[in-house]
């Protein structure tokens, strides 16, 4: 160990952190003077920029960076000096300090400063421009920042990252630590952000043997809300027990042994038989909890819709419905083709009703003649759509209101909606658009607030990609044998036959390669080389669609890749675009979050469902631009699609991603003036008919592909293997497990 060395020093900048494992690089000033900065690397979890630090560990040096230090471990030092002490509390450690004011109390009180904040707080006061209740906050702060520190040192113990630590210390507060030593599994269902293999590596940290029952039930239940990610509502029995073998790298006996207890446990699992997927055998299907409850209370509530002898729209079962579209027609100026009738007839006079079809087939405008009509004769309307840009196109087409299914069903922290079976939507007929994009919880959620007797259409292109959630409720909905009558639109319109996107949209779901020249809204710029067709993605959504189209690279064009991963993936791009776009200034704040930097202007998305945020919670998907940052009270504003204004803590920054450059999935329900999609061969096991088609149905105006022929070829002849396991057709035609017993 004769080689250690400790050095001491002010973090003066994070170049570099990962939230994972901690693992960080930063540049820290050792009071060699002339500007000096010292790069150091390792496990700096939870060290502030502004702190003083004492650093344990080896020197060495770096091809490319030089002379440097590796951290193995290092501890705090309140800083001694007037300097140090003012840089670290304007650093945006105490909330409600910043710069200004962390120099007003240094000039005040000197090197006394920490003494005072921890002794004699009410002191403050006598600092000019702070009042008591600043005083108070800055007071409260310190006493968190203290508690947090200690309950960091443990986690830092136990290998957890300091975003995370700071989110186990907001859940649990002074029982962190009690938590985290007895109880580490119940991290992973209690804290957004930490899995069971995040949880698991604390259990073993603190002790918790290898082949516990506890560490085999939390095993077993992160398995199956892994696989409802991935889109399933359940995982077959023999399945799921592989998976929880190879994940826990147990016995198969234990494994089955611990599954059985779980299905005994109301709130474990459930078991169930279901027709197998694939066809043939019967399956056991385990489910979590929740998606069993959603998938039988989902068909249940629709088979109980349709065969409700109450009509909320009487008026429509004996129309005369030649003088009625006769007269629509002279509403709307045009007249509607067979198929759209039928639609119109279907979704008026039936309570439940699906309408799908492709880009160009007439679905708006049919939508547009169901809402007139029913109107027309003084039916309540009420329009919906997963996501603000959806509800705000459906509004525009309308000329109705609409609003997201969150906000129409006012969910509630936790998850509860305001409206439910007890107490449904006032609405006669209830319009949902962008229908696959519904999740079987959210449906759920959605068809139990349609009263009785009132009728419920659902619209959506069945061919794009299914929801991000479990289940795929559009599909189960129109599959053979299902109660629910529909309408498939196929008759593509003249005006729409023009449009290279539309065109090119229905040869992808057709299986034939996009046309790529002579069109005057359609492109492909071939790259083959996977990095450099990201960077030229980024060229072209930041300059030239600008340059040739003049549309605004923030808000009118959107990147879409097929993954977040990879040189030409959302991620990478998005540190691209954010440089072309809103690059950095120096006179302009800006917020560091582990390897993320905000800016003002900058383009972002939620990334989980927050319910305690805004008028009715902010939800995964959601969209919106930042329009400020304030780096005393450390918070950051963003005014979302839906014109509505969102604080976030600077701890809470995790929960947004840039959204210059988005994974296609996430695309889901918006649309946007032009889109570009790099489709590269590192993407090929991604790379599917669906993807594309629903990357290209996003565009109202443009789109441009850039990429290798090959990997769009891939993704044209590529239809999407394997569907998700779900039952809710079954159950729809009216089975219940109890047929194969």
């Amino acid at each position: 160990m004769s080689n250690m060395a400790v050095i001491e020093g002010v973090l003066e900048r994070i170049t570099y952190a990962n939230e994972e494992n901690g693992y960080t690089v930063a540049r820290v000033d050792t009071g060699r003077g002339a500007g000096d900065l010292l790069t150091v690397v390792g496990a700096l979890l939870g060290a502030q920029v502004g702190e003083s630090l004492r650093m344990e560990g080896r020197w060495g040096s770096h091809s490319q960076y030089g002379k440097q230090f590796t951290v193995e471990n290092y501890t705090t030092v309140l800083p001694a000096t007037i300097q140090g002490i003012r840089r670290y509390l304007g650093s945006g450690l105490i909330k409600g300090i910043g710069p200004v004011m962390a120099d007003r109390i240094t000039t005040h009180f000197g090197v006394d400063t920490l003494d005072i904040i921890e002794n004699a707080p009410k002191r403050l006061v006598e600092v000019p421009g702070l009042g008591p209740k600043r005083t108070k906050m800055i007071a409260v702060a310190w006493e968190e920042q203290k508690a947090i520190k200690e309950v960091m040192v443990f986690l830092q113990g136990v290998g957890v990252s300091t975003s995370i630590a700071v989110r186990i210390y907001k859940k649990y507060e002074d029982a962190s630590i009690s938590v985290v030593k007895n109880q580490p599994y119940r991290l992973a269902a209690d804290v957004w952000g930490i899995g069971f293999l995040t949880a698991d590596k604390i259990a073993q940290a603190v002790g918790i043997p290898h082949d516990s029952p506890e560490r085999v039930k939390a095993g077993l239940q992160y398995a199956l809300s892994q696989s409802s990610d991935q889109g399933h509502c359940y995982l077959p029995e023999e399945r799921l027990i592989a998976d929880g073998v190879k994940l826990l790298q147990v016995d198969t006996g234990l494994v089955i042994e611990c599954l059985a207890e779980l299905a005994a446990d109301p709130e474990g699992v459930v078991r169930e038989k279901v027709p197998s997927p694939e066809g043939g055998e019967p399956i056991t299907a385990v489910y979590l909890v929740p998606f069993h409850r959603a998938e039988l209370s989902l068909a249940g509530q629709v088979r109980r819709l349709l065969r409700t002898g109450e009509d909320r729209m009487p008026a429509f079962q004996d129309v005369d419905w030649e003088k009625a579209l006769a007269w629509l027609a002279t509403r709307t100026g045009a007249s509607l083709a067979p198929e759209q009738e039928e639609a119109v007839r279907l979704a008026l006079s039936r309570k439940v009703a699906v309408l799908t079809g492709g880009p160009g087939c007439g679905k708006s405008f049919t939508v547009r003649s169901i809402v007139e009509l029913a109107r027309a004769k003084r039916a309540k309307v009420v329009l919906a759509a997963p996501t603000g840009r959806a509800a705000k196109r459906l509004a525009e087409l309308t000329g109705a209101e609409a609003s997201t299914v969150h906000r129409l069903l006012e969910l509630k922290p936790g998850g509860d909606a305001a409206y439910d079976r007890d107490r449904p939507l006032d609405a006669d007929l209830v319009v949902v658009d962008e229908a696959s994009m519904l999740d079987l919880l959210l449906a759920n959620k959605l068809v139990k607030a349609v009263a009785p007797g009132a009728h419920l259409l659902l619209v959506g292109d069945v061919d794009q990609l299914p929801s991000v959630g479990a289940g795929e409720v559009l599909s189960d909905l129109l599959a053979e044998g299902s109660p629910v009558p529909a309408v498939r639109l196929t008759r593509i319109f003249r005006q729409a036959q023009q449009s290279g996107v539309v065109t090119n949209a229905h040869r992808i779901n057709a299986g034939q390669p996009p046309l790529t020249e002579g069109l005057s809204d359609f492109f492909l710029f071939v790259e083959d080389e996977t990095a450099d067709a990201g960077k030229l993605a980024v060229d072209v959504a930041a300059r030239r669609i600008p340059a040739k189209f003049g549309l605004d690279p923030r808000r009118d064009v959107q990147v879409l890749a097929p993954m977040h991963r990879g040189p030409a993936g959302a991620g990478e791009l998005n540190g691209l675009l954010q440089q072309s776009i809103t690059p950095g200034r120096p006179d302009l704040p800006e917020k560091r979050f582990g390897g993320r930097v905000f800016r003002v202007g900058d383009k972002v998305t939620q990334i989980r469902n927050n319910y305690d945020k805004g008028e009715n919670g902010v939800f995964n998907g959601t969209v919106g631009v930042v329009t400020g940052l304030d780096l005393d009270e450390q918070r950051l504003t963003v005014r979302t699609d839906e014109d509505e204004e969102i604080g976030y803590d600077f701890d809470e920054l995790d929960e947004l991603a840039h959204a210059y450059a988005m994974t296609i999935h996430r695309s889901q329900g918006s649309e946007y003036p032009a889109v570009v999609i790099p489709v590269t061969n590192s993407a090929w096991m991604m790379l599917q008919r669906n993807l594309l088609y629903t990357a290209v149905t996003r565009a109202k105006k443009l789109v441009v592909l850039v990429g290798s022929r090959k990997a769009i070829g891939q993704a044209v002849r590529t239809v999407s293997a394997g569907r998700r396991c779900t039952a809710l057709d079954f159950r729809l035609r009216g089975g219940s497990g109890e047929d194969f017993s």
